[in-house]
């Protein structure tokens, strides 16, 4: 190729580089446009968005629509997935992923360790049975039984059911009169899976949290039916004073209670002193054998009280965390928190320790339009009250000691004392227990001060 030729490719290369240049300055000039309208676009379209997701919160939440909000909340910011942090050893050490799981069960496992000392009294079937379960409870049973719930072992949401209908209600209305008639439960109607769920305190001490149960829903039915028969010796049984799980009763009314009390103290001048007591796993240490002769001394239906004996007997159970699931282990002793029985069974246990106190005899407390009230409860939440500190630690030593004659401990250092008069530290078993300036009613913080 001569100078010439070569020149000449040259220039014509610069001159298609010099055109394609001024194109991509062009194009980048319009990209940079498109762009800047586009953002422009899209933040006026996010802006209209969450305006109206919000409003549909407000809306949700003006009408108590509880969770239809929460939905639309997860649904406007997403998902957050917690990872579930490290536990601690005996020892306080921190462990592993896989020494996580160990730790887990031998927690557990050791919570819920039969008493080898207290054996059983099984009595055998029982021959007297009380009226058959009817397909009317059981569909009554399925239809009262909360939806976007959690499943059990099986994994079978109660929404199948509900959709199976008449189907679903013979075939468990089948399996429910075989149990009624035999008193015996199926065995994986009997497993359980715990959810440790995190309280107040170090996240790191297993003992913080609370395992809640996770059952099938098909348990559940028969746990309905069975909650539906004990309801005329709740009512019988079970004093005004226990509000916990009733119907028609709830916190709001005990805390009424107490300002009420509070305001009246305050009018005739007189001084008060509250203890709110805290038991430690209050519902994981009930005595099994102790919970039946309870129930027998509360005029429960042997009947009634064998299907229970039962179905806790031989229950095993599994701990879920974040880090995998243990293996399975059995289940010696209380209730568990998340079964629909679990308070009912509960406040017949509590109900035993007051009455064995002698709390309805005693002459301690407040005095009231003619009537003695010295206590308050929600379930294990409970409130002794008195008119002078004498008063509230004689009260407070009785249950403690008949409390621990059927397996249950104070939590000493989450008691708290509350007194309009005069009052110093006071200790019990060498630990002190904390004198607060408001009131902590049933869990809940309270700033009325006297």
């Amino acid at each position: 190729m001569n100078p010439m030729e070569k020149k000449c490719k040259n220039e014509e290369a610069l001159q298609i580089a010099v055109r394609r240049e001024a194109k991509s300055k062009e194009e980048k000039e319009r990209y940079k446009h498109l762009n800047v309208e586009f953002q422009r676009i899209a933040r006026r379209d996010k802006k209209a968005f969450f305006s109206d997701q919000c409003k549909e919160i407000e809306e949700n939440n003006r009408m108590g629509k509880t969770r239809h909000l929460f939905k639309k909340i997860r649904d406007t910011k997403g998902t957050f997935h917690a990872k579930m942090g490290s536990i601690k050893d005996r020892n306080g050490m921190d462990l592993t992923e896989a020494e996580d799981i160990k730790r887990w069960q031998e927690d557990t496992e050791e919570l819920y360790k039969k008493d080898l000392h207290n054996p059983d009294n099984h009595d055998g079937v029982i021959t007297h049975l009380e009226p058959d379960s009817l397909e009317c409870e059981v569909k009554w049973a399925l239809e009262s039984i909360t939806t976007n719930k959690a499943s059990g072992v099986d994994g079978i949401p109660v929404e199948l059911f509900q959709i199976l209908k008449d189907d679903a209600v013979k075939v468990l209305h089948s399996i429910c009169q075989q149990m009624w008639k035999t008193q015996q439960w199926p065995q994986d109607w009997k497993t359980s899976v715990f959810i440790p769920i995190p309280k107040k305190g170090n996240a790191k001490e297993c003992s913080n949290y609370r395992t809640i149960a996770l059952i099938s829903h098909s348990t559940k039915v028969m746990l309905k039916i069975l909650q539906a028969r004990f309801q005329q010796y709740v009512n019988c049984e079970l004093p005004d004073v226990q509000a916990g799980f009733r119907k028609g009763r709830g916190t709001r009314d005990q805390i009424a209670n107490i300002l009420w009390i509070i305001e009246k103290a305050r009018e005739f001048q007189k001084n008060i002193y509250f203890c709110f007591i805290d038991y430690a796993k209050a519902f994981d240490c009930v005595d099994h054998n102790k919970l039946w002769k309870i129930l027998n001394e509360m005029g429960i239906p042997d009947h009634l009280t064998c299907l229970l004996r039962n179905l806790y007997t031989g229950q095993e159970a599994t701990v879920r965390s974040g880090h995998g699931t243990t293996d399975w282990f059995q289940v010696g002793k209380g209730v568990h928190q998340g079964c629909i029985l679990s308070p009912c069974l509960f406040n017949f246990y509590a109900e035993c320790i007051m009455r064995n106190a002698g709390l309805e005899e005693a002459q301690a407390g407040i005095k009231i339009a003619g009537r003695n009230i010295n206590n308050l409860r929600y379930a294990d939440d409970t409130t002794l009250m008195a008119e002078s500190k004498e008063e509230l630690k004689s009260l407070l030593m009785k249950m403690k000691v008949e409390s621990e004659k059927v397996g249950l401990k104070l939590n000493i250092q989450k008691m708290k004392i509350r007194a309009s008069g005069p009052i110093t530290s006071w200790e019990t078993d060498g630990e002190t227990v904390e004198t607060v300036s408001e009131f902590y009613l049933f869990g809940l913080p309270n700033h009325c001060r006297w």
